[in-house]
């Protein structure tokens, strides 16, 4: 990667103890030179940072320390990223994931989405953006101020506590997936295309891999199953609408497909 060389010093990259405003972020990165500038450029937004170079010390950090967001290189020796996804999920432990993955690691790279990661850098990345991704993975978790409840058929979000139900039974979703679908809940009815998901739930405008989208929601509609409100319109985009009202169907049918764009 062609990354900046950190100043001399500043390989650390943790803040004083009272800058320490953000949190703590857990790197899990076997490349240490790229190790060192995620953490010197992270500590300077203000997060502490901790470092782990392979899966294995990098799950018993995450149990250990429960940091704010992780920041986890796919390709690690021993407990690869894909499966250090996996069983931070199965374990029920919903942190916000960054994955960082090489070009050549297409499948992998959905695989970790698939298993709940909540984003994805491509090497090589600009540090700026690395932490520029990982603030906007934490801004959307739990919202602040005034509690807000949707309800959409057989849905309640709780926007403020993060929180989701279905038939009154909490359904676990991450970061992303929460937020994608508080979006569209919140606006039933209206389509949105890949591209506008991308900029207001992602906060990427003009990102080229809308695919990413698709694989969220999938998720969601495996894991909301016949409860789910979202919609395909076909050559459009996405919507939600009550999968119990009459003329909507949820999912968009067997094959989740709606309407007739093309």
């Amino acid at each position: 990667m062609n990354l900046p060389h950190p100043a001399s010093g500043a390989s650390g990259g943790a803040p004083s103890d009272g800058a320490r405003s953000n949190g703590l972020v857990l790197v899990v990165e076997d490349e240490k030179h790229i190790a060192d500038i995620q953490r010197l450029y992270l500590a300077r937004e203000g997060f502490g940072v901790h470092v782990e170079a392979d899966g294995a010390a990098g799950l018993a950090a995450a149990r250990r320390m429960r940091p704010v967001a992780i920041v986890l290189d796919i390709g690690l020796p021993g407990v690869d990223g894909v499966s250090f996804c996996r069983t931070l999920r199965d374990a029920g432990d919903w942190t916000p994931i960054l994955l960082v993955t090489a070009r050549g690691e297409e499948a992998d790279r959905i695989l970790g989405l698939e298993l709940g990661a909540d984003d994805y850098l491509v090497k090589p990345f600009s540090p700026r953006e690395l932490v520029a991704r990982v603030k906007t993975v934490l801004r959307r978790g739990p919202a602040r101020g005034v509690e807000t409840v949707v309800r959409l058929g057989r849905l309640t979000l709780d926007l403020a506590a993060h929180r989701a139900h279905c038939d009154d039974e909490p359904v676990e979703l991450t970061a992303t997936e929460f937020g994608l679908l508080a979006h569209l809940v919140r606006h039933p009815g209206r389509v949105f295309t890949r591209d506008q998901l991308l900029a207001q739930v992602w906060g990427y405008p003009g990102y080229r891999d809308t695919r990413m989208v698709d694989v969220f929601v999938s998720q969601l509609r495996a894991k909301l199953g016949d409860a789910s409100p979202l919609r395909t319109v076909r050559g459009v985009g996405y919507s939600a609408a009550d999968p119990g009202a009459s003329g909507a169907n949820g999912a968009g049918g067997a094959n989740g497909r709606t309407g007739s764009g093309r």
